[in-house]
């Protein structure tokens, strides 16, 4: 049982414009989802455009030092990271999609 208060369910209700609660939660539970898988997958493109890769043929230039740079830069590095971040929140946000 989820006690809300009142102004917050009335928030819900109107935002969604849905009279019942547990739909109304359901709908913006949902459409954060959608939002962080599209933004996400927004991520990962701009990151494959900026290396002519995927992840994976990243990481194995990156290993193979194929990349064209030094690839214990700051900048390989720092993508590096934050490509694999993006990718692992965006399967975690995939998955809960119903």
């Amino acid at each position: 049982m989820l006690t809300l208060s009142p102004r917050l369910g009335e928030l819900l209700t109107r935002a969604t414009q849905t009279p019942d609660l547990e739909t109304a939660l359901w709908k913006v539970l949902s459409e954060y989802v959608d939002l962080k898988v599209a933004a996400l997958t927004e991520t990962n493109q701009r990151f494959e455009q900026k290396w002519k890769a995927s992840f994976a043929e990243f990481a194995r230039r990156s290993r193979d030092n194929t990349l064209g740079q030094d690839p214990y830069s700051l900048e390989v590095e720092r993508d590096f990271w934050e490509w694999e971040q993006t990718l692992t929140l965006l399967e975690h946000y995939q998955a809960l999609k119903p």
